[in-house]
């Protein structure tokens, strides 16, 4: 199964493949560079379907829990200021999503979105202490009935130039759907209050909607 928001990159890129490889057999007489060729356009349309693709999975809804909003690498948990919405010191917990990853966001928890924005910004590599705050993002706040407001920031890599984002203000949103995708290698960071029982650690492997960021004290 293949996300929605690759299904026009799919269809294009099936077209174009189809294209060079007939062409290419018209065209071109040495079988050798015919060969490559047609194997390097089939190669890169196989990438295109592998990072699109969109797994189902069975996500426990739990109140009591946030799960990690995306899969990837723990790149680190550490106290922060949060400037933005909070204004105040939270745990934040950055996730870096290479380009093998899957690349849905998903909402951490269920409630009603109460802060929407999308800022504009620079296109530092993910893992740049800075790009939470300087890179093109966008900021999601949650008021959930047990945790209380929760932000998660969708963060532009230098590779990624396009982040979708699905959540609206005043939106009723439900822990695990997808919340967005971001595309070709990224970074989704999420603060929580600074009493919370955190139960990932620095370079776990995560997957959205499955693993257990944080239980409920």
């Amino acid at each position: 199964m293949f996300h929605k928001e690759g299904h026009r990159i799919i269809i294009a890129t099936f077209f174009f493949t189809i294209s060079v490889i007939i062409s290419s057999d018209i065209l071109i007489d040495s079988e050798n560079l015919k060969i490559i060729l047609q194997s390097g356009f089939l190669i890169f349309y196989s990438l295109i379907l592998w990072f699109f693709r969109n797994p189902k999975r069975k996500i426990v809804i739990d109140n009591h829990l946030i799960l990690s909003p995306a899969d990837g690498k723990v790149l680190n948990i550490k106290q922060v200021k949060e400037n933005e919405f909070f204004k105040d010191e939270r745990i934040q917990i950055s996730i870096f999503l290479s380009i093998t990853n899957i690349h849905v966001t998903r909402f951490p928890i269920s409630g009603k979105v109460i802060y929407n924005k999308y800022n504009p910004g620079k296109y530092l590599v993910a893992w740049h202490p800075k790009s939470s705050e300087k890179n093109e993002r966008t900021s999601v706040v949650i008021r959930n009935n047990y945790f209380g407001d929760i932000l998660y920031r969708q963060i532009a890599g230098a590779v990624a130039r396009r982040i979708v984002n699905y959540a609206k203000t005043d939106l009723e949103v439900v822990q695990g759907e997808d919340s967005g995708f971001i595309k070709f290698g990224s970074r989704v960071d999420i603060f929580l209050p600074l009493n919370s029982n955190i139960s990932v650690k620095k370079g776990q492997r995560v997957k959205g909607g499955i693993t257990v960021l944080s239980i409920k004290n």
